[in-house]
């Protein structure tokens, strides 16, 4: 039987042998594309061959590619696991012509792969043809018809509809009719019962897709409407899991070798055999063969779990893993990064970048397994509560509080509703999300009109390197919103504005159309177009442009781009090199740089960093920026980051061959002098296994240094002159500790006075003893503090304090457990609905015991009148 890593190499040689050049996977993460968070397709990294934005380096390639469909259009969670066939991430096997061959040749080579190479039984397969719409205005595929039927009787032409066969990346961009191939892996009883073409695109686990041929030759524009491709492309994907699973003869993508390694490593983790069945157990070993993948090539390509965006996506995967593996298969302790050092090697010659950072992501992968963990338990116990109080629905509050609290993703939650036969109030949840997160979100969103095209020919060439200044003209542009404002974005033949990329913010400056001044307010990437930001068109677009990019912003931006490279040298020198960039944000004010390393840099090792790079910076080492082949690059010791992704002809910056050589695509300055001098002025925590340095230098160095010198002297002056500060401050502080010591006992005391005062004042209500007075105390911790101690004064009590502290309202409530239970009351819901009006404010806290705080402290006597009123 033929392994996965032999099915997988045959495809690739098959389409070497047919001049195609074979490329490596992009990363899993995009970046610069804003309609997109994960690779979800084979053709996104080509995405700007078929929009003529870019010039293919081959007209005809092949690859595996690995990708991710979780969220939005292709949205497949939820079936993961449940059936044989969906996975969130999976590769996939892909050929492509770039205005080279179309139809004849892709189906050609697809049937003699499938038939002659795999030995597939030519009985089983059945293909697809785009049938034409007519609304749309877009013809059937004829000339696709017409090849099939050169190869495949015509009983095994089936058409489908633009539902089926008529491929699209999202709600905008490339797209066209696509051919698919399907086979029928059923018994021979059940083919005779119903013919394999019958089944065809119905969901039948068995009767399925293994190759899609794309055709792309349109543009899909925001309006709906196409446009064709400036020329014609071919885009096919073969799903690596499905093909397996049909030359293995397996019922179950599962069942094969892709996933039986990770299945079995999790039988032994466990104690549990995997029965292949539908039961929870078995979609639990399913869940974590698939989703384990995912979560591991993803922060292996550089996103960490988080609570928004992407990151979001991987924590949500990583807690629906959990939370199979705690309920069904019965493990209460972190399991997924178990599984990663099997997965690592599996994947070792195909996706190396696992095994290159195992320790990193496996430290991850655990951290975020222990956090969930610890939450999972008491979120369960909260949703067991919820729905026995739900009869058909869980109220849209109750799931926002399960992920607001709990930390549940949405889809888990509707999950485990679903398992006990209810539904969640969908419009709810949203309605309250809409208020913590969706306005802001809403704040950022950029509504984009189509490109006004002024020429369809003209590349956009960057040449900032060498310049800051040069003539150009505007090839297109169009019209933004984004926080109810109008901006506009401009594309130019030739420009010398840097885009955001890499970690280095994009250039400003300005256009001169010849004379009328136009101001360019960030400059960004999207897929490979560079775009120039303004808030205002000129009077005549298409005339001639001077770019020219501000000079200071950038030369400071440049120094604090070289000055991470001496720091990411001198990090990996001082912790070691395991080191590695996971992030950075450079631009004119600071440094920020992300790195994996496992524990907080201690202060000696942050004066021994800086240390070194200030001894490079006053070296004034030159500055070698060379471009040449990736792999003599890597021969050198360049050092690459992971989840990017590079072409053939890559840029390498050296700042001393022994000490610093990075693929860097940013801008430096000429000699490492030019920094001037490197100040660290934070580090922290960013995340598992991630660590973060803030610093500055050149000019944002002289200034933080001038700033701290004066802070000094301010300091000094206000303790009159001392000729150590250090001692005089330590000394203000004892005195200052003495003095704290000294009034928290006469507050003791003072307390145990207004205590005994105020037993005399209790009165009592419906057999309740009620205690309702406005006192005087220095702060509202001591008012809890007066609150509390009435606990052991009194029974049967409702006790209600107030002060004014500062000048704002505090309450403090204590309600006696007997009464709480006897009158239904509660103190947070007290405060809730009795005290926060009437002192302009709110608070919470336990069942008997709850405070608040408020801006009017004039309604205080109210407050005890308003619960005193409770009790009558």
């Amino acid at each position: 039987m033929m392994t996965s890593a032999e099915i997988r190499q045959k495809f690739l040689d098959f389409f070497a042998s047919k001049g195609h050049r074979i490329v490596p996977s992009a990363p899993i993460v995009v970046k610069n594309d804003p309609t997109l968070l994960f690779t979800n397709a084979g053709m996104n990294q080509f995405k700007d061959y078929f929009l003529g934005n870019k010039k293919p380096e081959a007209s005809r390639i092949a690859d595996t590619q690995k990708c991710l469909r979780v969220s939005g259009k292709h949205n497949d969670l939820e079936e993961v696991g449940v059936d044989t066939y969906h996975h969130t991430m999976f590769e996939m096997l892909g050929n492509w012509s770039f205005g080279d061959y179309f139809k004849t040749e892709a189906i050609a080579w697809s049937w003699e792969l499938l038939t002659e190479v795999y030995k597939l039984d030519k009985d089983r397969l059945y293909v697809t043809v785009f049938e034409g719409d007519p609304k749309e205005g877009i013809p059937a595929s004829s000339i696709a018809l017409e090849e099939w039927k050169k190869i495949v009787p015509e009983d095994r032409i089936v058409f489908g509809n633009k539902k089926d066969n008529f491929w699209e990346m999202g709600d905008t961009g490339p797209c066209g009719p696509c051919s698919e191939i399907h086979i029928d892996c059923r018994s021979d009883e059940e083919r005779k019962l119903i013919p394999g073409r019958d089944l065809i695109n119905k969901d039948h686990p068995q009767v399925i897709e293994i190759w899609n041929n794309v055709f792309i030759q349109y543009n899909r524009l925001k309006d709906g409407s196409l446009e064709p491709l400036p020329s014609k492309h071919v885009d096919t994907g073969m799903g690596f899991e499905r093909l397996v699973r049909v030359i293995q003869g397996k019922q179950s993508n599962y069942d094969t070798d892709v996933f039986t390694g990770t299945i079995a490593a999790t039988e032994k983790i466990t104690g549990k055999k995997y029965d292949h069945s539908d039961s929870k157990e078995a979609i639990a070993f399913r869940v974590l063969a698939d989703h384990i993948r995912a979560i591991a090539f993803t922060i292996a390509d550089g996103q960490l779990p988080a609570n928004n965006g992407a990151g979001y996506v991987i924590r949500r995967i990583l807690r629906r893993a959990v939370r199979y593996y705690y309920s069904y298969l019965d493990y209460k302790q972190p399991l997924l990064f178990q599984l990663l050092p099997l997965l690592a090697d599996q994947f070792s010659n195909v996706f190396p970048e696992l095994k290159k950072q195992l320790d990193f992501v496996s430290k991850v992968v655990k951290e975020e397994e222990d956090a969930f963990l610890k939450t999972l338990d008491k979120g369960l116990k909260r949703i067991d509560d919820i729905i026995a109080q739900s009869k058909q629905q869980i109220e849209g509050k109750a799931a926002f509080e399960l992920f607001d609290t709990f930390g549940f993703p949405i889809d888990l939650t509707r999950l485990i509703a679903a398992e006990n036969q209810l539904t969640i109030d969908e419009k709810g949840f949203e309605a309250e999300m809409q208020q913590q997160k969706n306005r802001s979100r809403a704040a950022g969103t950029i509504d984009t009109e189509d490109w006004i095209v002024l020429s369809d020919t003209a590349m956009n060439e960057f040449v900032g390197y060498n310049s800051l200044e040069i003539k150009s003209k505007v090839i297109k542009y169009r019209k933004v919103k984004a926080k109810g404002k109008e901006a506009y974005q401009l594309v130019l033949e030739v420009t010398p504005f840097y885009a955001e990329s890499g970690g280095q913010a994009g250039d400003t400056g300005t256009l001169d159309f010849e004379g009328e001044i136009v101001a360019v307010t960030d400059t960004k990437k999207e897929n490979n177009l560079i775009i120039h930001f303004t808030d205002s068109l000129p009077a005549n677009i298409q005339a001639a442009v001077m770019a020219k990019v501000d000079g200071n912003r950038r030369q400071s931006t440049a120094i604090h781009h070289s000055a991470t490279h001496l720091l990411h040298a001198a990090l990996r020198k001082v912790l070691g090199t395991h080191v590695a960039q996971k992030g950075s944000l450079v631009n004119e004010e600071q440094l920020r740089f992300d790195f994996s390393h496992f524990a907080k840099v201690t202060e000696e090792e942050i004066t021994q960093i800086e240390s070194i790079v200030n001894e490079k910076i006053r070296a004034n080492i030159p500055v070698y920026i060379k471009e040449m082949s990736k792999d003599e690059a890597v021969a050198m010791g360049a050092m690459a980051l992971f989840g990017e992704k590079y072409g053939d002809i890559v840029r390498v910056v050296v700042m001393d061959p022994a000490y610093s050589i990075e693929l860097c695509g940013g801008t430096h300055v000429g000699y490492t002098g030019e920094l001037g001098f490197c100040k660290i002025k934070h580090e922290s925590a960013v995340a598992a296994g991630v660590r973060r340095i803030e610093a500055v230098s050149g000019k944002a160095a002289e200034a933080l240094i001038h700033e701290q010198f004066e802070t000094v002297s301010q300091i000094r002056e206000a303790l009159k002159n001392p000729k150590e500060i250090s001692k005089a401050v330590e000394a203000l502080q004892a005195d200052n500790n003495e003095l704290r010591k000294r009034i928290e006992s006469l507050e003791a005391k003072q307390l145990i006075v207004t205590k005994n005062e105020l037993l005399s004042q209790t009165e009592t209500i419906q057999g309740i003893t009620f205690l309702g007075a406005v006192v005087e105390v220095s702060s509202a911790d001591s008012l809890k503090k007066l609150c509390f101690e009435m606990k052991t004064a009194l029974t049967n009590y409702v006790v209600v304090l107030a002060a004014q502290v500062d000048g704002k309202a505090q309450v403090a409530i204590l309600l006696d457990e007997a009464v709480s239970v006897s009158k239904g009351l509660e103190a947070p819901k007290i405060i809730k609905e009795q005290v926060a009006g009437l002192i302009k404010g709110g608070g919470g806290g336990q069942k008997t015991l709850a405070t608040a705080g408020g801006q009017d402290a004039s309604n205080l006597p109210a407050v005890i009148e308003k619960v005193k009123a409770l009790l009558v």
